[in-house]
């Protein structure tokens, strides 16, 4: 299931629901990412999350798919916030659910890794010297760039 939205999200109700009643699944991997107070040394005060309607929920979609080729994966899901947001809160959930612990967390980073690098999404963060749009670290597409060969079967 993939979600984008603007509302706030209760990273715990999330989960219970996504994993309620659920007895064929071994292994549950989760990533939140929340919004942090500084970058580096530089103090954040909100980040603005924008992003294209449709589009972004279709490469979700997409990405999704991708990781359903892949791991033999029992469900998937993934919340996306858009909008502005303060220190502390969740910005972004992914669950991934397979009957064996490997397939679950492998998913589940990949999915992170490229949710950060291939969904069309721009940060803009708020600080004590003014506002400035995150740019692209090349950290996040070596980490994605792993991902580029099918995994092994």
């Amino acid at each position: 299931m993939i979600r984008v939205q603007e509302q706030p999200f209760d990273p715990a109700a999330e989960l219970a629901a996504f994993t309620a009643g659920r007895t064929d699944v071994g292994g549950t991997a989760v990533f939140l990412g929340r919004v942090r107070d500084r970058d580096g040394d530089l103090v954040i005060r909100a980040m603005t999350l924008e992003h294209y309607p449709g589009m972004t929920e279709r490469m979700l979609e997409r990405l999704e798919g991708e990781a359903r080729r892949r791991w033999p994966l029992l469900d998937v899901l993934v919340i996306h916030r858009v909008g502005r947001m303060t220190p502390g809160e969740p910005i972004v959930l992914v669950a991934t659910a397979a009957a064996h612990r490997r397939a679950a967390f492998e998913a589940c980073e990949f999915l992170v890794d490229w949710l950060k690098t291939r969904a069309p999404f721009w940060k803009f963060e708020e600080t004590p010297a003014g506002g400035r749009w995150v740019e692209a670290r090349a950290s996040d597409d070596e980490a994605a760039a792993r991902w580029e060969r099918p995994a092994a079967e």
